[in-house]
């Protein structure tokens, strides 16, 4: 433990004095590089970790964790593989739906559409479109009724709003001696969702299960079944039994099979950033190191004179054991700081810059979610600090040791 006068001394040594000024100024900007190194980090780590967990959540909420497909995009007796489904340990939802990509048209525009069809109670209760609504309810939708809900890129691409009328082109239509003529729709906006994923607000239109067999000529059928399991770390060996069971009339699919390249590509981008980022804390260490080599050289003889009033060797080397690993502690508290704050405005940070810039610095086109989320993880901070800290005391042995290394008798005859 370092005493009081230890302290003292480490403190003195903190204020410049006229021959010091410089080697004060290396030290300041010590301590803003590790302040800047930890708030990267800090700001990197958690919208990466943010990234992911708003990605996962709401393409889960859309797509569960599983689906079972049928061959041949149908599921004729698909009442049974439900319940099937529903009966099997670890499940904890399972919805039946119809998916088709078709043409959708309206206001003279024509875009291309996923078209989803769920029974009524599932769109309703699902969390990631009821909580989303921006325009209009999904009350409206009926299964007597050509009411769809559409997401809000779609909408803005195609011009309309909730009361307009849109057309969707079914490839599957009537044989003519022409050959066979495309089926064409009308369905009334009932409602405007935005789930926060670029590519899904561009393409979903949801519609009653009853509507979408109508329209794509599936009779009773579905095209598949959504699975949604309790734990999605644990889908393969929770669905494992299901999978035989399932194999004669559909296969599984879990979302590691569906969304495999893109989770692997953040783990690894992720990572990388992690290193890359450390290198900013390791440089503002270098500094911490060369401004306590210059302090120690230039106190050479107050270190002697210190030996020689009973000073030892271990108290001078706690002195500027204490005094880098202080710099640094400074720095780790001022970039907790300053990484909270970047993350607390991190929107309207974005904004700014990109009004300052005159470019779309967060695309939500290519970066898939519309806003730049963030999330985070106590642990991952407490192993930054942990890092800066460690490496900033790494730094003052050397420093510490010269300084201890001191021989008051050669240091004085020489003064």
């Amino acid at each position: 433990m370092i005493s009081a006068h230890e302290r003292w001394l480490a403190r003195r040594y903190l204020r410049p004095g006229r021959a010091e000024r410089f080697i004060f100024l290396v030290g300041l900007v010590s301590l803003l590089a590790v302040a800047l190194g930890v708030a990267a980090l800090i700001a990197v780590m958690s919208v990466m970790n943010g990234f992911r967990a708003e990605l996962f959540e709401r393409m889960q909420g859309l797509n569960g964790h599983a689906v079972a497909q049928g061959y041949g995009g149908r599921i004729d007796d698909w009442r049974a593989v439900l319940a099937l489904v529903r009966s099997t340990p670890g499940v904890v939802r399972a919805t039946p739906l119809v998916e088709q990509p078709l043409m959708v048209s309206g206001r003279g525009r024509v875009e291309g559409a996923l078209v989803r069809g769920m029974t009524l109670p599932d769109i309703r209760a699902n969390p990631v479109v009821a909580a989303n609504v921006k325009m209009g309810s999904l009350e409206s939708l009926a299964d007597d009724a050509p009411v769809v809900a559409i997401g809000l890129r779609l909408a803005e691409a195609l011009g309309v709003t909730v009361g307009d009328t849109v057309a969707l082109v079914a490839p599957a239509g009537e044989v003519t001696p022409m050959g066979v003529v495309p089926r064409i729709v009308s369905y009334r906006v009932g409602a405007v969702f935005e789930v926060g994923i670029y590519d899904f607000d561009k393409a979903f239109v949801l519609m009653p299960l009853a509507q979408a067999q109508t329209l794509l000529g599936l009779g009773e059928a579905v095209g598949m079944i959504e699975i949604t399991t309790r734990d999605p770390d644990r889908v393969d060996r929770i669905l494992a039994p299901l999978a035989t069971r399932l194999a004669p009339v559909a296969r599984l699919v879990d979302w590691r099979q569906m969304n495999s390249a893109l989770f692997e590509a953040l783990v690894i981008e992720r990572t990388v950033m992690f290193w890359v980022l450390s290198i900013i804390i390791l440089v503002a260490v270098f500094n911490i190191l060369s401004s306590l080599i210059m302090l120690v050289r230039a106190k050479t003889r107050d270190i002697a004179i210190l030996r020689t009033m009973g000073a030892s060797r271990g108290s001078i080397l706690r002195v500027f054991m204490g005094l880098g690993t202080f710099i640094g502690l400074l720095g780790v508290l001022l970039g907790l700081v300053l990484g909270f704050l970047v993350l607390a405005f991190r929107q309207p940070i974005v904004v700014g810059l990109s009004r300052l810039a005159g470019i779309e610095l967060w695309d939500p086109s290519i970066r898939y979610l519309t806003e730049l989320p963030a999330r985070t993880d106590p642990i991952e901070v407490g192993a930054i600090v942990a890092l800066a800290l460690g490496l900033s005391f790494l730094a003052t042995l050397y420093p510490a040791w010269k300084a201890a290394s001191t021989d008051p008798v050669a240091v004085l005859r020489h003064d």
